[in-house]
């Protein structure tokens, strides 16, 4: 493994990770280790279809400093009915285990052809009005369609916040995304050479408004590039910030880690560390 970025363990959060995935297999407690090590003390893993809350919820509940958000990914938008609206309501009213930190991921995905546009946008309202009844942040997925996110987030999604997940858009949409009450969370590819338009936004973003992330196993940052991405990678996405806004990494550290508390009501104090013996929760579709 390359330096640790993050030799102060200055405390950091993965707001945004697929752990249930089949990619951590067998070595997922040398993974939750590695975070420890790199200073995070929480990590959001995300559950994207019906099939998968299930098993999302009870890996967030066998393991410390795990944190679980559900929803239904626009790519899976086909499967948005009211018996799965009304499956979501109930696991995240249920007051068993750990609590549901979000509604998501959801959004809008014009990139990929899997389902309609108009399913993806009905099922994206959907959610967005359970988030709101549950005072839930939720987490935007956002692929080649910054406009109509924004048209149904002016119309639909008044009184509800949350995070626009691996941001892919320029200033200006990342202005309005904030004025609506929407945080900037950005991943491995900030830490690109050639990625100037995400390197503006790390310098512009203010930093209240900034979350990290890394969508792993996903945009893998340098010096990993290429490979399977993990959430101890998500110091080196933090290390680029500062390096990029001329400050510190404590600093960024710091903010973006009191933004997810604040956003996803995370505790203060939480080991990743403190992972049981038990083995991961096999699953995820890739």
């Amino acid at each position: 493994m390359a330096e640790n970025p993050n030799p102060t363990h200055a405390p950091l959060i993965d707001t945004h990770a697929h752990l249930d995935f089949d990619d951590y297999g067998p070595d997922l407690p040398e993974v939750i280790h590695r975070a420890r090590d790199f200073g995070l003390t929480s990590i959001v893993t995300i559950g994207i279809e019906p099939m998968d809350w299930r098993r999302t919820l009870e890996f967030a509940e066998q393991h410390s400093g795990v944190f679980p958000a559900i929803g239904i990914h626009p790519n899976s938008a086909d499967q948005t009915t009211d018996a799965t609206l009304a499956d979501l309501e109930s696991l995240c009213r249920s007051n068993t285990g750990k609590k549901v930190v979000a509604i998501g991921e959801t959004g809008l995905d014009f990139y990929r052809d899997h389902v309609a546009h108009d399913v993806q946008r009905a099922s994206f309202r959907a959610q967005l009005e359970l988030a709101r009844q549950l005072d839930l942040p939720v987490i935007i997925h956002d692929r080649d369609a910054h406009e109509s996110i924004l048209e149904i987030l002016k119309a639909d999604g008044r009184g509800t916040r949350g995070v626009m997940h691996s941001f892919s858009g320029d200033l200006d949409f990342a202005r309005e995304c904030i004025s609506l009450g929407y945080m900037i969370s950005l991943a491995g590819p900030v830490t690109f050479r050639k990625a100037t338009d995400k390197h503006a936004i790390a310098r512009e973003v203010p930093l209240d408004w900034l979350l990290v992330e890394t969508d792993c196993p996903f945009l893998t940052p340098e010096p990993y590039r290429g490979r399977r991405n993990e959430p101890a990678y998500v110091a080196y996405t933090a290390k680029a910030i500062a390096d990029l806004r001329g400050t510190s990494l404590d600093i960024v550290a710091k903010a973006t880690t009191d933004n997810a508390r604040r956003l996803f009501g995370l505790p203060l104090a939480t080991e990743v560390g403190a992972i049981n013996a038990g083995g991961p929760v096999q699953g995820g579709t890739p």
